[in-house]
């Protein structure tokens, strides 16, 4: 399975030479959390997700659409074969709302 959220977060701390202790201070958490986090190993709160993305100095909406397609994924990564079709009925809810 994806860890988009997890991979991300990884690529731009490296990217900033932000160290996993840094962030985790800034989340008030232990630095294996953080970790866990970028393997994919643990899934963060929204919260969690908004302060990363503020501590980076990125888009919240950027790490949180990753974020939410970890947890589509993991919900529908038993049923593969219903899965497009049950997104497809949700996209189209949300379009009709949207509208």
């Amino acid at each position: 399975m994806s860890n988009y959220f997890g991979q991300r977060v990884r690529e731009l701390r490296d990217k900033k030479s932000i160290l996993l202790r840094q962030i985790a201070a800034h989340l008030e958490v232990d630095t294996a959390l953080i970790s866990k986090l970028e393997k994919g190993d643990r899934n963060p709160n929204k919260e969690q997700v908004i302060k990363i993305a503020e501590f980076l100095n990125i888009q919240t909406d950027d790490l949180l659409t990753l974020w939410l397609a970890d947890k589509v994924e993991s919900a529908v990564a038993n049923d593969k074969n219903l899965a497009s079709n049950a997104m497809n009925i949700v996209k189209n809810k949300i379009k009709i709302e949207k509208n």
